[in-house]
């Protein structure tokens, strides 16, 4: 009989952009694969790729006690019918409410993945401040139960977990990121327009938009020849997000350019000279590996997730978060000397082929799952 692998997460999107890879790769090893998330507009991929879907409606935002209870209840009710020899639990909400089901129900084998540690932890802001302790608490009692291996995307949280006592040494994973096609994201040849550089990412205060935006006017206001393109849309469940508003209101506004949600990352990539991403804290950014496997530069935070992928002065620069000065001083270096882009955009290159790879990722992945088999 093959054994059930369930994917507990919270938006089929993101199931999509950063899962459906190693899914897909699970299902022909020989599992039954069953997904279950909120069923946004991807639903339809998971299964046209011939995964089982569940739709769950989990509420990132939402703090309400009796809403909450229904959703725990909810996933302890499909957890004691599927009955999966493994789950794989992806964010806080489906890893404290899932690992809990899990002990609960008595599902043999658990693999928690926090990701970015999200909102609470990469925001300054009071709601953020207010949740921080108490996620630390029940991620201390859940993150790692009984039979359970943790998945961190960077070596920063998974040195901070096992630091604190949160995470036991042996059962700490540490699989970099989502990984990238090497095959489809391929550099091309910078064109001989005006460089631009690209932030592609979810529009949020923490991913820094804000500052990559005062960069550009800075930079603008001095001469420096560069388009500043802001690619995504805004998250309304994150606390964080910037309004359409706001950004509507900065389309076109000394260099700065808002294309909105898109879903052509390779063309877009292939018109850029530069990718940046001054986020506040990551777990890898799957923008920034596109972004080097395609050969570009890249001008990213010195933060936990962004400094896996670039090494200062090799494939780009790392900048204080939060410093919009020091984010245009290095976006100008790289702006004003060619040279110095296609040099940067080669190591990035090779990097993405021999650390970030989809395969590698993949066979990572995998090699957890039959650990726990």
């Amino acid at each position: 009989m093959k054994k059930k692998l369930l994917y507990l997460i919270t938006e089929d999107w993101f199931f999509c952009s950063h899962f459906i890879e190693r899914a897909v790769a699970a299902s022909k090893a020989g599992y039954e694969v069953l997904v279950v998330a909120r069923e946004g507009t991807h639903g339809h991929l998971i299964r046209e790729a011939g995964l089982r879907f569940v739709s769950l409606e989990i509420d990132r935002r939402s703090m309400n006690p009796f809403r909450e209870l229904r959703l725990f209840i909810a996933i302890l009710g499909l957890y004691r019918r599927e009955r999966p020899h493994i789950v794989h639990q992806i964010a806080v909400k489906p890893i404290l409410y899932g690992s809990l089901a899990a002990i609960l129900t008595g599902s043999r084998s658990i693999v928690n993945a926090p990701v970015g540690m999200g909102y609470a932890f990469s925001s300054s802001d009071f709601k953020a401040r207010l949740l921080r302790p108490l996620l630390s608490l029940s991620f201390r009692f859940l993150m790692n139960p009984r039979r359970s291996k943790v998945i961190f995307e960077n070596a920063d949280d998974l040195n901070d977990f096992v630091i604190c006592g949160g995470v036991r040494p042996c059962d700490a994973v540490l699989i970099r990121g989502a990984g990238v096609d090497v095959h489809r994201f391929l550099p091309g040849r910078e064109s001989e327009c005006t460089p631009m550089v690209v932030l592609m990412a979810r529009m949020l205060r923490d991913k820094g938009v804000a500052e990559f935006v005062q960069a550009a006017w800075r930079l603008h206001a001095e001469g420096v020849a560069g388009r500043f393109v802001l690619v995504g849309e805004p998250d309304i469940e994150n606390f964080s997000s910037i309004s359409e508003e706001t950004l509507a209101a900065w389309n076109g506004v000394r260099g700065v350019e808002y294309w909105g949600w898109r879903d052509d990352a390779v063309a877009i990539l292939a018109q850029a000279s530069i990718a940046c991403l001054p986020s506040y804290r990551e777990g890898l950014p799957k923008s920034l590996l596109e972004a080097a496997a395609c050969g570009l530069p890249i001008v990213t935070t010195d933060v936990p997730g962004c400094r896996e992928i670039v090494v200062d002065g090799e494939n780009g620069f790392l900048v204080p978060a939060r410093n919009s000065d020091a984010l245009a001083t290095a976006l100008q270096r790289l702006l004003t000397n060619p040279a110095l882009r296609q040099q940067m955009g080669a190591l990035g290159r090779i990097k993405a082929e021999t650390q970030f790879s989809s395969e590698r990722i993949v066979a990572e992945t995998l090699a957890v799952y039959e650990a726990l088999s």
